[in-house]
């Protein structure tokens, strides 16, 4: 029964909607500008279902590898279809409420804040070929090391600028562009670090496709001690001098640390091979650490 329940949460990706919606609430926070309304959190959870779902459905159908991931979607292939539609219907009506709130505010939004809004989600449709082939031929999934930078710049831009933009539509709120630039980074890096782990996951499977990730050019051990922990360092250097030049809190310091304390523990354990559901609770659940350490640092500073 426990089993179910946790393949229930992780497979169907309601873990990923969480994820979403937390660390949307940890950008509001660090910004210190206020949270979104309900509908907005109630579309990024179903939004973000929705797309990982869809992208799991559709190469599912196409390949003969076998998995416990791609085993649950086929087994429970009339209840995912029917909770899509429920998802779908969440989604439409979150997007009428959040128009109806925000029409009036829309001409707050500059040309640049419509370009990088626009940006994100055409990014993640270009990045699992969601498109019709008639506009692109070829899925960003498979262009090889630039993957992992692909899905760090879709998640970065979904938990940052979405945030950021309903709050500048709410009121006159200056926001802090520097800051919010260097937020934006931090998080491109730290989801990109987490994609680049998860593709390990991945090796035979990108190996037999020649499929040139990280971990298939340059091996298991490799990808860990040269790019990750090289990667994580210089994120925990940058954090450091960023925030003693803005003055951070010695307690803001450390829960901010501890994600990528976290990450690198992580990163030396994929040298012995771990299990589908490892990688979906651990290694994405450090999102869900980096939130919570993010918040409690705003709480506790």
């Amino acid at each position: 029964m426990v089993n179910k329940t946790v393949q229930f949460v992780f497979f169907a990706n309601y873990f990923v909607g969480l994820l979403a919606v937390m660390l949307a609430i940890e950008t509001s926070l660090q910004l210190q500008i206020p949270l979104s309304s309900p509908a907005f959190y109630i579309f990024l959870f179903a939004a973000t279902v929705l797309y990982y779902t869809w992208a799991y459905i559709l190469p599912a159908a196409n390949t003969t590898i076998t998995n416990p991931r791609t085993t649950w979607y086929k087994t429970h292939a009339a209840f995912i279809g029917r909770t899509q539609i429920l998802v779908i219907l969440v989604i439409v009506i979150m997007v009428y409420f959040l128009f109806a709130e925000n029409y009036r505010h829309l001409s707050k939004l500059s040309k640049y804040d419509w370009v990088i809004m626009l940006s994100i989600p055409a990014t993640g449709l270009l990045y699992y070929g969601l498109l019709p082939r008639t506009v692109l031929s070829r899925n960003l999934r498979n262009t090889g090391w630039i993957k992992p930078f692909v899905i760090g710049y879709v998640w970065a831009g979904w938990i940052c600028f979405l945030p950021a933009m309903m709050a500048k539509m709410k009121g006159d709120i200056q926001l802090n562009e520097t800051f919010m630039l260097w937020l934006f980074i931090k998080n491109w890096m730290f989801c990109t670090v987490n994609a680049i782990m998860f593709d390990i996951k991945d090796y035979a499977d990108d190996s037999n496709k020649q499929l040139k990730t990280f971990v298939v050019r340059f091996g298991l051990r490799k990808t860990i001690f040269v790019i990750l922990i090289p990667l994580l360092a210089i994120g925990v250097i940058s954090f450091l001098v960023f925030a003693i030049q803005n003055h951070f809190s010695l307690p803001r310091i450390i829960f901010n640390l501890i994600p990528f304390i976290c990450l690198i523990y992580v990163a030396l354990s994929l040298q012995q091979r771990k299990s589908i559901l490892y990688y979906l609770i651990v290694i994405d659940g450090l999102l869900l650490v980096k939130a919570i350490c993010g918040i409690c640092g705003m709480i506790f500073q």
